[in-house]
């Protein structure tokens, strides 16, 4: 009887053992920051945060979330590396809940008005639209999803502080870019996208510069064809 207890019990264990690795293993778009006591506000200008707006889903292709994919694919969308390789201001960081902590920005992308060598040059002085990545790749919650905090900014002479209702604007101009076909470097892309409320509040409680948002995340799923 004791014998057959036994079996019994590491049977079950072995079970859920299995499920649990079935689970932690299983693809998804992405995994809520806050449940992981992370936060889907970016640290900006503490105690104030810059909305993480756009997330490309895990459910992605996988070169797509690489950095070499991800820079590809902003290319395809109308977005480049920084003017000529420089970089002016701080790094902002994210807490995404995987369990990495605050981590900073894997890149800074910028507007190329149709040109990815130089057209950021152009954005650098008259404003445009911008992102900022994060990676949720920790051991608690590694999705592997892009996290985006994206935002339309003033020009050099206003300090590329956020234009009003910059952050909704910056997320709903990179989604138009975005959705449908788009190719780049020889590879095409197909983006659908999805509106997704509750991740992130309504109002300006919070946020960077002091302006209101509408709460909406677009999540994007990117199939590379």
């Amino acid at each position: 009887m004791l014998f057959s207890l036994k079996t019994s019990f590491l049977a079950l264990s072995w079970y859920a053992r299995m499920q649990a690795d079935t689970l932690e293993n299983q693809a998804v778009a992405f995994f809520n920051p806050t449940v992981g006591g992370g936060s889907m506000l970016d640290s900006a200008a503490p105690p104030l945060g810059e909305p993480l707006n756009v997330i490309i889903s895990g459910l992605s292709s996988p070169a797509v979330l690489t950095d070499s994919g991800f820079l590809n694919f902003a290319q395809a969308i109308g977005f480049s590396t920084e003017c000529l390789g420089i970089h002016l201001g701080a790094p902002q960081s994210a807490n995404l809940g995987d369990g990495n902590g605050f981590v900073n920005q894997t890149v800074e992308l910028r507007q190329d008005f149709g040109d990815p060598d130089l057209g950021t040059c152009l954005e650098s002085l008259i404003g445009g639209n911008h992102l900022r990545v994060f990676r949720q790749n920790g051991p608690l919650a590694n999705s592997g999803a892009l996290f985006l905090a994206v935002s339309k900014e003033e020009d050099v002479e206003e300090g590329h502080t956020i234009v009003p209702d910059g952050y909704d604007i910056g997320r709903d101009q990179l989604v138009s870019s975005a959705v449908g076909t788009t190719s780049f470097g020889g590879v095409t892309y197909s983006t659908a996208a999805q509106n997704l409320t509750g991740l992130l509040p309504v109002g300006s409680d919070g946020i960077n510069h002091d302006i209101a948002i509408d709460g909406i995340v677009t999540l994007l799923t990117v199939t590379i064809q």
